[in-house]
């Protein structure tokens, strides 16, 4: 089984970086198509950015386009998200989801496998 952990959340000024990671406690997330996404209190979960399972196809979020980038390392069984120019609205519960499918899309009825989220804020 896949479970995927997320990690690297904070604190972070408006204009700058954070990079997340996520990896699996279970089964590596090698073959899986990945999946961030992005929730706050009372808020739809939003998705974010997706990479395919071999790294070679991104598909990214108006909002975060030009900001944030994809990234994984499946020899380390990792799967990055680096956030730069971070902006007040950025911050949410992030969340890492594997997929079975080759290629899902952005709703995440299309990924099977969640992360509990790790917890990014931008103050204003």
């Amino acid at each position: 089984q896949v479970q995927p952990v997320e990690s690297g959340g904070g604190l972070a000024q408006a204009g700058g970086s954070l990079k997340l990671s996520c990896t699996s406690s279970g089964r590596t997330i090698r073959y899986y198509s990945m999946g961030w996404f992005r929730q706050a209190p009372g808020k739809e979960r939003e998705f974010v950015i997706r990479i395919s399972w071999d790294g070679g196809f991104t598909n990214v979020a108006d909002s975060v386009k030009d900001r944030f980038t994809c990234s994984r390392d499946n020899a380390q069984n990792t799967v990055y998200l680096q956030m730069n120019s971070l902006k007040p609205e950025d911050t949410d519960v992030y969340y890492c989801a594997a997929s079975r499918k080759v290629a899902p899309g952005s709703n995440a009825n299309e990924y099977d496998y969640w992360g509990q989220g790790t917890q990014v804020t931008v103050p204003s």
